[in-house]
C-alpha cells in the first residue's frame, strides 16, 4: 500500500525495520492463529494503553497545525482513535472479563512507555512535521498489514482484528493521513523534499518510531 507519495519514501529509508515491523512474528501468527490468546491479550491491553496516548499525541498535532484543514484532519483522527480503534479492544476484552476500568489502570509496560513518550516527544521538541513523522509508522503500518492479511489470511481467530486493520473504514483513515502528510510536507518543504536539509533527520524519526513498533510487537509472543 502506498498512502501518498511520502510514506513510501520514509518507508523505504527505514530499511530493514519495515519488513521486521510489517512482518515480525506476532504479525504472521495472527495470521495463521497460532498466535496464543494470552499473548493477544497482553497486547490488547498495551495497545489500549497505548492509543490513550497516541490520541494525545494526534491532540498536539492540532496545535502544531498551521491550516485549518491540518486542525481538522488531526481532529477527526483523534475522533477515530478514541471512538472507533479502541472498541475492537474494550470488545475483545471485555469478552475476556477484562472491564475498561481495568485496561485503563493497567500498568504500563517499559516498551510501551519508550514508544509513546518517544512520539509525544517528537512532537513537543519538533513541530508539525517531525510528529508526523513519528506518528506515521503506527497509523499506516496497521493499514499496510492490515490489508495484506485480509487477503492472504485464512481462518483465524482473530479476524476481527484483520477486519478492523483491513477494513474500508481504516484504509480511508490511511489514505486521509497519507494525504495529510503529503500536504504538509508540501507546504512547508516545497515540492523537492529530499532534497533539503531536513528530510534526513524526519526519515530518522520515522524509523526510530518503526524500530519501537517492532519491540511492541514482542510484548504478545510467548516469553
Amino acid at each position: 500500500m502506498s498512502y501518498g507519495e511520502t510514506f513510501p519514501l520514509w518507508r523505504g529509508a527505514a530499511g530493514e525495520a519495515w519488513q521486521a515491523y510489517t512482518r515480525h512474528p506476532f504479525v504472521e501468527r495472527l495470521a495463521d492463529g497460532t498466535l496464543p490468546r494470552d499473548g493477544f491479550l497482553r497486547y490488547l491491553v498495551q495497545d489500549y494503553l497505548f492509543l490513550v496516548h497516541f490520541s494525545r499525541a494526534w491532540a498536539l498535532a492540532v496545535t502544531k497545525a498551521d491550516t485549518l484543514d491540518e486542525m481538522r484532519a488531526c481532529a477527526a483522527t483523534v475522533q477515530a482513535l478514541l471512538d472507533e480503534e479502541m472498541r475492537l479492544h474494550v470488545q475483545t476484552c471485555a469478552a475476556e472479563g477484562i472491564t475498561e476500568a481495568r485496561l485503563f489502570a493497567a500498568t504500563e509496560a517499559p516498551q510501551n512507555i519508550a514508544y509513546t513518550r518517544y512520539v509525544l516527544d517528537a512532537g513537543h521538541r519538533g513541530d508539525f512535521l517531525d510528529l508526523l513523522a513519528a506518528l506515521a509508522p503506527c497509523v499506516l503500518g496497521y493499514g499496510e498489514i492490515g490489508a495484506r492479511l485480509a487477503a492472504e489470511a485464512g481462518k483465524t481467530p482473530y479476524a476481527d482484528w484483520i477486519a478492523t486493520y483491513g477494513g474500508a473504514e481504516y484504509q480511508q483513515t490511511c489514505r486521509d493521513v497519507g494525504a495529510l502528510i503529503d500536504t504538509a510536507v508540501a507546504r512547508r518543504l516545497g515540492p523537492a523534499p529530499e532534497a533539503t536539509p531536513r528530510w534526513p533527520a524526519l526519515c530518522d524519526v520515522f524509523a526510530t518510531a518503526t524500530r519501537l513498533e517492532v519491540d511492541f510487537w514482542g510484548m504478545g509472543l510467548p516469553e
